[in-house]
């Protein structure tokens, strides 16, 4: 290994991310880490800016969910560190690999409560993988090769890397690190045997998907692998996109409200193979799904980090494997024999597609759900669609149907604010891309500035807003347990499409249903980013059922 010339801290940090193939970085620029952005100036990555770091962590977070390797973010200390911990936070509980560098005051002055000093160690360590000050600029390539391996490897994660303000001035000559792969464990022959042992036992077995470290290949291969033994396959909360919709054996998807007869079928199902996922409690109906410590059904749980086998749900078959790894090692399984369930994986197919195929009517002119079910059929295959956390996403859950792999970007952890910042970086990150970001009224605000990253950048998305006047999901729990007892809950909105069009991009109003695919149509045709702001009525609560409102909304 070479070592190269004197550089200062700044230059080696960034000489590493270019080791690592890091093509691009989100940031909101600050004074704590001026050598770091000075370094990128002659870099050959991407440098995006953006307009809270709120939005340029969930950007990075966003980039380590398409391509499963580590999102990059930079932002500054203090205020700028606590702005970014949401897309931390999500990166964490989404299982994304992420590295957040954060400024950090100079080495002498640690201790005094200087300007915007933080313990990151302390505010990070519930949060991320792993969170580490860099005290010595010699030491840069050792810790950011380990932060590349801790983001990637095991249960993927978020990193969080403090930067003092001198030790990215000061000099060192120190060679580079090698480009990091992440390691991936392999399951055992013989638990591939047991889980064909186990299978030709079961009468009534189901597969659920989740989890990150998948890739394309692998996710085809386990479609592969279901057809040969007639499985039904479920995915859980929002990784929809891990298996095509039109497959055959396709059963929807464990999430928020999932449908009866999935929920039916989980609860019948003697055998359950669960790859990548942890099953939280999204996915587990509130942890109703699984009996805790140990399952009902004969659980053979998945999963890549060996801390997540048997922390909640005891396995009768624990294999510590990635699901790219697994989906290879049962290429070869065939069943022996005629399976006892034969027939059932048509049969979830169809529930799913008679569950998902017609849209409920709402009141108000505008239908949100037929909107979902023409978006459903207009949109090419390869879209991506993004959305944040609110009742608005029940209807995408429900109606829309993925099927490219990695064409979901949702938040499992619930944080509003991601689907804008999400769909911006899908856009720049896939051009030639079809990119629908979905928001509620509520969750725009939190991170639609963005929309000015996207006009800056040229990636036009269209971003469809949802406005019911209100926090939606949470006036919904309002009415079910303190019924006209509205508190919170009101907003009253600007123009959105206004909005837009004073960003530089294309902006309409929608207010009824036969307005919408003109409206979609044009907003594409604009070639600018987009912003269709959808009125729904405020009674339409929920994908499941509306309310009457016992006072004015």
């Amino acid at each position: 290994m070479t070592i190269r010339n004197t550089r200062t801290g700044g230059q080696i940090l960034i000489d590493q991310l270019v080791a690592q193939g890091v093509e691009r970085v989100t940031c909101v620029p600050g004074e704590s880490y001026l050598a770091a952005l000075d370094a990128l100036h002659d870099s050959p990555i991407d440098v995006m800016i953006c307009r809270a770091e709120g939005g340029a962590a969930m950007m990075a977070e966003a980039y380590g969910k398409l391509t499963g390797r580590p999102g990059v973010c930079f932002v500054t200390r203090g205020p700028g560190a606590t702005n970014a911990s949401h897309g931390v936070h999500i990166a964490m509980q989404d299982s994304t690999p992420m590295i957040l560098f954060v400024g950090q005051v100079d080495t002498g002055m640690r201790e005094r409560e200087a300007f915007q000093e933080l313990d990151y160690k302390a505010v990070f360590g519930s949060m991320a993988k792993w969170a580490v000050e860099i005290d010595r600029p010699d030491r840069i390539p050792e810790l950011v090769a380990r932060a590349f391996r801790v983001a990637m490897q095991g249960r993927p994660g978020p990193v969080v890397i403090a930067l003092p303000e001198n030790m990215l001035t000061e000099t060192a000559a120190v060679a580079d690190a090698m480009r990091i792969e992440p390691a991936a464990s392999w399951p055992a022959p013989s638990d591939i045997e047991r889980v064909g042992a186990m299978l030709a036992g079961a009468k009534a077995p189901l597969v659920i998907l989740g989890g990150s470290r998948w890739t394309d290949e692998a996710a085809k291969s386990i479609s592969r692998f279901a057809e040969r033994f007639d499985l039904p396959v479920a995915t859980s909360f929002r990784r929809a996109s891990l298996i095509d919709a039109d497959h055959s054996h396709y059963a929807g998807d464990l999430g928020i409200g999932p449908s009866p007869g999935l929920k039916a079928r989980s609860d019948n199902a003697d055998v359950i193979l669960l790859i990548g996922g942890r099953m939280s409690e999204m996915p587990s109906s509130s942890y109703t799904l699984f009996d805790i410590p140990t399952p009902r059904q004969k659980l053979i749980h998945v999963h890549p980090g060996s801390e997540e086998l048997g922390r909640v749900y005891q396995p009768a078959l624990a294999i510590q494997a990635t699901p790219a790894a697994f989906a290879a090692a049962v290429e070869t399984l065939k069943p022996s024999g005629a399976v006892a369930w034969k027939g059932e994986a048509a049969k979830a197919h169809a529930d799913y597609l008679a569950w998902t195929e017609k849209a409920r009517e709402l009141p108000g002119t505008f239908q949100y759900g037929q909107v979902m079910t023409w978006l459903r059929d207009r949109l090419p295959k390869d879209a991506i669609v993004c959305n944040g956390a609110g009742n608005y996403a029940g209807w995408i859950h429900r109606h829309h149907r993925f099927h490219s792999f990695a064409s979901q970007l949702a938040p499992t952890s619930g944080s509003m604010g991601y689907g804008v910042p999400a769909g911006v970086l899908a856009k720049r990150q896939y051009p030639d891309r079809t990119v629908v970001a979905f928001a509620g009224d509520g969750c725009f605000l939190m991170n639609g500035q963005e929309f000015a990253t996207a006009v800056q950048y040229d990636a036009p998305l269209v971003v469809i807003v949802v406005d019911n006047s209100q926090y939606g999901t949470i006036r919904m729990h309002q009415e079910r347990d303190y019924p006209g007892r509205v508190v919170g809950t009101q907003l009253k909105n600007p123009d959105f499409a206004m909005y837009a069009k004073a960003f530089g991009g294309h902006g309409e109003r929608v207010e009824r249903t036969e307005e919408f695919a003109p409206a979609f149509e044009r907003a594409l045709a604009s070639g600018k980013p987009s912003i269709l702001h959808c009125i729904i009525d405020p009674r339409a609560i929920s994908v499941g059922k509306d309310f009457t409102p016992a006072v004015k909304a």
